[in-house]
């Protein structure tokens, strides 16, 4: 089987899990927890992992040993005992867990499923690329709601390939996520060091526990991005490679300055956690993404590059928001922005970029003169579940882009190599800083004509319009239910 089967297959559960109470919302979360127990039995086995993460008596066949209420209750106590464990990591990801079946039969039926799968097929792929994949599925389902915030991973690659992270970097996301960037970004060093057996014992255990730093507010979601850093082999440090905590308020403050940050923070409002209270940012802003924009290039180091996903208000954004723009441009070298298409996001209609940019120093003035402009959104096709993203719609900006070697860019002071403006009918254009100041510090710059963007290019596609009324409707239905029930009356099935 292919990871895309046995993730469909895994997504299937669902239908198990849905008698007995649980929405799609809970339901990565209830599965992962089972899931994560059979992965690591299975990388232990395999020799993966250097012996067992789980204590005896947690481990797969421990559980898949029992059935009816025994089964239950010892899975219960299980969760329990994790989320006491000694063991730092465990006990973060198992912090508060539980499950919410009730019916022994459910997890029996579940444990037998997962036990179905060929899991050697599966390890041939790696375990953590199909713990991602069902991730992606949570995200493109809208009825999970998780998709505003995932980023697609083909968007990742193209990112962490220009920024090119080399071993000893240290690599940050303020916004972690299920960790999506920092496991590209793992990936594509272990891809170029024999899968670090080409750096020493001391660079080794840099590489494993010190290079990679997260942050995330949302404990789900850290408990999320602490299993697939595992089953990738990325351990960090005694509270896993993403840490819990806001880094709008104190906890981003004593982030340390970092080599490379690679960042989607969350869009719109307070959905994605609370507000900036930080107190040692030079400009004040009730904006998340501008909060999170004055982290990331005060948390570079300099020479440092980063590449963060943003929207569109981000650009044009008046006051505190061109002062922001205004202070990066003279901080770093803001040397590329890519304007992506809109539908790459499961969030529909948002329009996002990323900018990509080199840190100078905190004192430095000027240091942008000027910004490329790469369009990737004027006239592409619209995309969704029938024209899904792909590497390949990124491979004309890459060659664009024109990514420096670690070397050449350590001489040259900049991340890219040379590049031709295509002009006005061209997508990649050159913008002076003196350009971009005359329009008030906007960079929301565009110029092709979008033959696309009066053909309702931001609706949704039918099939996700009429999913979203059903979860509407079974919205309304649960709560009359519950109405009826509270007044004594029985429900209908």
């Amino acid at each position: 089987m292919s990871n895309n089967e046995i993730v469909q297959k895994l997504w299937n559960l669902c239908d198990v899990l849905r008698d007995d109470g649980i929405n799609y919302s809970d339901y990565v979360t209830e599965l992962v927890l089972l899931l994560f127990i059979k992965m690591e039995h299975e990388n232990a086995e395999s020799g993966v992992m250097s012996g067992h993460k789980l204590p005896a008596g947690a481990r797969w066949p421990d559980i898949a040993k029992l059935s009816g209420l025994n089964l239950l209750n010892h899975y219960r106590a299980t969760l329990l005992d994790l989320s006491k464990s000694t063991d730092p990591l465990l006990a973060a990801i198992y912090a508060d867990a539980q499950t919410r079946l009730k019916e022994p039969r459910h997890l029996e039926q579940l444990i037998k499923s997962i036990d179905a799968i060929d899991w050697f097929s599966a390890q041939r792929d790696g375990l953590g690329d199909l713990y991602e994949g069902l991730l992606e599925k949570n995200a493109t389902e809208t009825k999970s709601g998780a998709g505003q915030y995932f980023t697609p991973r083909p968007l990742i690659d193209s990112i962490v390939a220009l920024i090119d992270p080399q071993p000893g970097e240290t690599v940050q996301d303020p916004a972690a996520g299920t960790a999506g960037f920092l496991i590209a970004a793992d990936t594509y060093i272990k891809a170029r060091t024999d899968n670090l057996y080409d750096l020493n014992e001391k660079a080794r255990t840099f590489q494993r526990n010190h290079a990679f730093i997260g942050m995330e507010l949302v404990p789900g979601t850290r408990r999320l991005a602490l299993m697939n850093c595992l089953l990738h082999g990325m351990e960090g440090d005694a509270a896993g490679v993403v840490h819990l905590g806001n880094t709008l308020g104190t906890a981003g403050a004593a982030l340390p300055k970092s080599h490379i940050i690679l960042s989607n923070p969350p869009f719109g409002t307070a959905k994605g956690g609370g507000g900036p209270t930080r107190d040692d940012f030079t400009y004040t802003t009730a904006n998340k993404q501008l909060a999170f924009v004055q982290h990331i290039y005060r948390h570079l180091k300099d020479g440092g590059r980063a590449a963060v996903v943003l929207p569109d208000n981000v650009l044009f954004e008046s006051g505190v928001g061109a002062d922001i723009r205004r202070d990066l441009m003279d901080k770093c070298r803001l040397h590329t922005l890519l304007r992506l298409p809109t539908g790459i996001f499961y969030a529909q209609g948002v329009k996002t970029n990323v900018l990509f940019f080199d840190k100078v120093s905190d004192n430095a003035e000027g240091a942008t003169q000027e910004v490329w402009v790469y369009d990737l959104r004027a006239n592409m096709p619209r995309f969704g579940k029938r024209t899904p993203l792909t590497r390949d719609h990124f491979k004309e900006f890459e060659a664009a882009y024109a990514p420096l070697a670690a070397e050449a860019r350590a001489t040259s002071g900049t991340s890219h190599g040379p590049r031709t403006d295509a002009g006005e009918q061209g997508r990649f254009r050159r913008f002076t800083r003196a350009w971009i100041k005359e329009r008030g510090d906007s960079l929301d710059i565009a110029w092709l004509k979008d033959d696309n963007a009066e053909d309702a290019a931001d609706l949704p596609e039918p099939a996700v319009l009429a999913q979203e009324a059903m979860s509407e409707l079974e919205g309304a239905i649960a709560e009359l239910q519950a109405i009826l029930e509270e007044l004594g009356e029985e429900v209908d099935e």
